[in-house]
């Protein structure tokens, strides 16, 4: 084996870590900024936050539509490091995954409604100024809503994933627990948000840090090489030789 084969899997594994760790360092500061435009129980300042950064406002959500995009590469880079562990399991994280996308993708649409009923259109006009301002914590709301489903398959996608770093060999088996026990606190989130609304709690603030951890894992010390070649060759063989 050569040593640029040697390599493909760490270099997969770095890689998949810079991936992993674009989204928080674009979604966090762009959320914070959002919220920051938010004056509570004003709706007409929060409107004129908002216009006065409109470009910045547009960036935000463009970023976390390019943030989305970034996670399916990230999705497949997993699947190729992954896959000598169990092929079936490393399927069923990316559909997973994949499933999410298009939920967090078009519920963007929520924050550029807010700039549409700030936009002035001729549409708008049988609509006051306090009516509009009105409708911008509807959509709001309505984003917040949105994320909440799709924490149910950034909750699922862990599942799989934390299964197979636990069982891969070439990873921590720690981060592997961590990682599943992330998947419980999406799902709990969601489930307390919908079913028990006056309930103010966050437990993903808490279970999360398994993938903030693989992520700093995989771009600091890779995977043990010769663990991942293993379990590659001992998926090659288990693969069923194609008829010639």
């Amino acid at each position: 084996m050569t040593t640029k084969e040697r390599m493909s899997p760490n270099k997969t594994a770095r890689i998949a870590g810079i991936l992993y760790l674009v989204p928080w360092l674009v979604l966090v500061p762009a959320s914070l900024f959002r919220m920051n435009l938010i004056v509570p129980g004003d709706s007409g300042a929060t409107a004129s936050n908002i216009m006065e950064s409109e470009s910045l406002f547009r960036l935000t959500v463009v970023a976390d539509l390019i943030v989305q995009v970034i996670f399916v590469l990230l999705v497949l880079l997993l699947y190729k490091l992954l896959k000598p562990v169990n092929r079936n399991q490393a399927r069923l994280m990316v559909v997973l995954f994949l499933v999410s996308v298009p939920i967090a993708m078009l519920n963007e649409l929520n924050q550029f409604a807010t700039l549409l009923l700030l936009s002035g259109a001729d549409y708008l006009t049988m609509f006051t100024t306090d009516q509009l301002h009105a409708l911008l914590p509807f959509f709001r709301d309505m984003h917040q809503h949105g994320m909440m489903i799709a924490y149910i398959f950034w909750g699922l996608w862990l599942l799989p994933l934390g299964y197979l770093v636990f069982k891969s060999g070439f990873l921590p088996k720690a981060l592997g627990v961590l990682v599943m026990i992330g998947c419980f606190g999406y799902l709990i989130d969601f489930v307390t948000f919908f079913l028990f609304p006056s309930l103010d709690l966050s437990v993903n603030m808490v279970t999360g840090y398994g993938e903030l951890l693989l992520c700093l894992w995989l771009l600091v010390k890779g995977v043990d090489v010769k663990g991942w070649e293993q379990r590659a060759l001992e998926s090659a063989r288990k693969s069923p030789v194609p008829a010639r």
